[in-house]
């Protein structure tokens, strides 16, 4: 039987007067990928956000390993929790091995530090030849890739994944929904994934909660999801 590695239960956040979420719970289990979709403002980013200690949780508790938590930054990253926000977030000024060292800033050994660049580079092979490169200088995908390569380096047990194909063209898209599944598959890392390119996210998910309006609305498996009506009333606003 698997472990629930991650779950949270009753979230609340509020932004000012804007309820971002209204009493959200969802669980990620050992090696699972779990999507979270919505049309914008259902509080699909807020979510990722709030279990990585980024947004203040008016209500509700996290819990790792079946033991309740305080989310703060340094310490997800320390217990396994690594977070990849949107944006293609890497420090341009530095080059590929550096942001890599960056995303190892957790490990003193630099011996470790060099094997875990070693060990992320088997999957994301494109960037071996780049590593004295200076990060602004690579293609969005690239750069996504090593933002998505970056948050490996501290060995994650769970993956925050916020918007991995925003501004990317179709063919890079593919590619990061291959490493996505890869690094799934290869690492046995369970990723949480805010998508709005539904269709490659379904592909490759094991369980879907939709949101909107910041509720959860439905949780069910990518066929289920896609056999019912509930995207297409989520997306047109019927809910």
């Amino acid at each position: 039987m698997k472990e629930i590695l991650l779950k949270i239960k009753d979230f609340h956040v509020h932004y000012g007067g804007i309820r971002a979420l209204d009493g959200i719970s969802i669980e990620v289990d050992e090696g699972e990928i779990v999507a979270l979709l919505g049309p914008n403002g259902a509080g699909k980013s807020t979510i990722l956000k709030a279990i990585f200690g980024l947004a203040p949780i008016d209500r509700g508790s996290v819990y790792w390993h079946e033991r309740e938590i305080k989310p703060v930054s340094y310490e997800m990253a320390e217990r396994g929790i690594s977070f990849v926000p949107q944006g293609r977030r890497v420090f341009k000024h530095l080059t590929v091995r550096e942001n890599f060292e960056v995303g190892g800033y957790l490990i003193k050994n630099q011996k470790e530090i060099n094997n875990r660049i070693e060990i992320v580079l088997d999957l994301f092979s494109a960037l071996k030849s780049k590593l004295k490169d200076k990060s602004g200088s690579l293609s969005g995908g690239q750069q996504q890739m090593l933002a998505i390569a970056r948050g490996l380096m501290v060995d994650p047990k769970v993956l925050l994944l916020d918007e991995p194909s925003l501004g990317l063209a179709p063919k890079i898209v593919k590619e990061v929904f291959q490493k996505i599944k890869e690094i799934n598959e290869k690492r046995k890392t369970a990723i949480i994934v805010v998508e709005h390119n539904i269709k490659s996210l379904l592909e490759i998910a094991k369980r879907v909660y939709i949101l909107d309006k910041g509720k959860i609305v439905a949780e069910d498996s990518p066929a289920n999801i896609i056999n019912s009506k509930v995207l297409e009333k989520v997306f047109l606003g019927n809910i």
